[in-house]
């Protein structure tokens, strides 16, 4: 399972209407993520606007391709896309993926010989 952490800068001036959104996704969005292999999605919001997304995925390539054919998508990136800033395309696909450096139960296993 991949985890995969990314952030987005949203728009200081729209910070309460980005939260106001959230608070109630479309119930067609969340199916479509959940369908697309989008799991444990969380989203953490720094009262800068700094956007700090978190999933897990099997495949996060194939779960991102599956949401690029997905109607409801298109429709929520077009909604959402105004709220950022120094977004180059939708906001799904101008993310900045970080790499994770550490991961306390990898290391734990390790050091118990890969037993858990």
């Amino acid at each position: 399972m991949a985890r995969v952490c990314f952030t987005l800068q949203v728009r200081p001036d729209m910070l309460d209407e980005y939260r106001r959104r959230h608070a109630a996704v479309w119930p067609d969005m969340l199916a479509a993520l959940d369908a697309a292999g989008w799991h444990n999605y969380s989203l953490f919001l720094r009262p800068d606007g700094l956007l700090v997304g978190y999933l897990e995925a099997d495949d996060f390539a194939a779960a991102q391709a599956a949401m690029q054919t997905a109607e409801v998508n298109a429709r929520w990136q077009a909604r959402m896309a105004p709220f950022f800033e120094g977004l180059e395309g939708a906001p799904d696909t101008g993310m900045t993926r970080l790499t994770e450096i550490f991961n306390i139960d990898e290391q734990l296993a390790a050091a118990r010989g890969g037993q858990p």
